[in-house]
């Protein structure tokens, strides 16, 4: 082999060792930056959801509400003139003629007014599980455009580190071209080049999926995160996702990582407890108590009144006494077939649609557990599969081929296949990664019992007992 060629190919196989060092240091630099780790994103979006501001005064509405059914209607007064003589308008002419004052209050059927308080309070109190909930879902949505940012910035890091290698092949090949004495065509200096031309599609493509998932992230950072420069200006920050992938605890473990199918009736149990499962059971309670309050139609409405009427003196000078009148009303519910009995149906009939509307919920968080689950324990076989047997053996592979062109007994197409299949394998390897954090973040909503469960990292809970040690 030629001497420059022999020279080349060894700065080529020293340049692979390097640029792991150098990939590992360009790391540690981006961290020396505002490098934004997941639960920081996640915690920084549940603060500035607006949502949850909404829903606390929705609910304080609600309770307002509460309150005021449960007061009595406001009494009535009632002011007038009686039976004064239209001939002369003289107050004082007829004995019946009198200033009259009264006063009625109205009185509810039943319980109309406790069961009417007591319901808007059991509507209240689903509030708090709906933002238990949407804090959830939003740790949810938030750590999918987090891990996705991330797979683009890391395969974007991948596809940059090994660009300085396929530079590198491509030298190589020219220089062995350009001597007499090498065994390179034209055809490979050519292959080169096109296989660097790819991976900067490829490079322009991440971007753009980084740069969709961080804006999409500022949606959910804006309040925090935008600080007012003018009256009619706003400028945005520019953020670095964290280099280190999290690692998120499994709250059951056990549970997702089981072979077998797991009982319907044990996975009930599990999503009973969950915030919007709970919402749809304040909501058939709340309806339960609407048929108590329908039937409270079957009972009369009552209603007392009370006047006193003021007479004048007769013409002759004789005093009049003044008059004073009391009386009770009450309807009386008699043809109750076409209102009563029906508007207690129909609260039947809202409080069944409930529970079925409930059952359907459940259903699908059941099937979309199990298909998370599923999920899981194949991505953990293809992560087992990759990491000790894929990823080795691509490697192996492309150092072989390397070593072999370096000796004059290789092709050089074959160097750069093997390049390209290691670097797609290390891309594939980080996907799946990143895939099994989202299905794991996924599942533990299903069976959190505290929001900030379902991103808790295992490496922050080692340190935390670490500390408390």
């Amino acid at each position: 082999m030629h001497k420059n060629h022999r020279k080349l190919c060894f700065l080529l196989l020293a340049n692979v060792a390097l640029n792991s060092v150098i990939f590992s240091a360009r790391a540690t630099d981006q961290l020396h930056g505002e490098a934004l780790t997941l639960n920081v994103v996640v915690e920084q979006a549940q603060l500035n959801d607006p949502w949850l501001i909404s829903n606390r005064h929705t609910q304080d509405s609600i309770e307002s509400l509460s309150i005021a059914a449960g007061t009595l209607p406001d009494p009535k007064i009632n002011l007038g003139l009686a039976n004064i003589a239209t001939d002369t308008f003289d107050f004082s002419q007829e004995g019946m003629t009198q200033f009259k004052v009264g006063v009625s209050q109205m009185f509810p059927r039943g319980d109309s007014l406790a069961i009417k308080k007591k319901q808007l309070a059991i509507v209240g109190s689903q509030f708090p599980f709906q933002r238990q909930d949407r804090q959830a879902r939003v740790a949810v949505v938030v750590s999918h455009l987090w891990l996705d940012a991330y797979k683009a910035q890391q395969s974007i890091a991948l596809i940059e580190n090994d660009r300085t290698l396929f530079e590198q092949l491509a030298d190589v090949a020219q220089a062995s071209y350009s001597s007499t004495l090498g065994r390179t065509r034209q055809q490979d200096i050519v292959r080169a080049q096109l296989e660097l031309t790819r991976l900067d599609d490829r490079l322009t493509r991440l971007n753009q999926k980084k740069e969709m998932s961080e804006k999409k992230l500022y949606e959910w950072l804006n309040e925090g995160r935008f600080h007012k420069t003018d009256v009619n200006k706003l400028s945005i920050p520019e953020f670095n996702i964290a280099t280190q992938l999290p690692s998120i605890k499994m709250i059951n473990e056990t549970l997702y990582t089981s072979r077998s199918d797991v009982s319907q009736q044990k996975l009930y149990q599990f999503l009973s407890n969950h915030p919007a499962v709970m919402v749809f059971d304040k909501k058939i309670e709340a309806k339960k108590v609407g048929v108590d309050l329908a039937k409270q139609k079957y009972k009369p409405e009552w209603g007392i009144s009370a006047g006193y009427g003021v007479r004048d003196d007769s013409p002759l000078g004789q005093e009049r006494s003044d008059l004073f009148s009391i009386g009770v009303s009450f309807d009386i519910p008699i043809f109750t077939s076409n209102r009563q009995d029906k508007q207690v149906q129909s609260a039947v009939s809202e409080a069944s649609a409930i529970k079925t509307e409930k059952w359907q919920f459940v259903r699908k968080l059941m099937a979309a557990f199990e298909t998370q689950r599923t999920q899981l324990l194949r991505l953990n076989e293809r992560q087992t599969l990759y990491n000790e047997r894929l990823l080795p053996q691509m490697h192996n592979q492309a150092e072989a081929s390397l070593t072999a062109y370096t000796n004059d007994d290789g092709d050089f197409a074959e160097v750069v296949r093997s390049r390209i299949a290691e670097l797609n394998a290390s891309i594939d390897a980080l996907e799946i990664d990143v895939e099994r954090q989202k299905s794991i973040v996924q599942l533990n909503y299903f069976l959190m019992k505290n929001v900030k469960e379902i991103t808790l990292d295992n490496h922050q809970t080692t340190q935390s007992l670490g500390e408390k040690q």
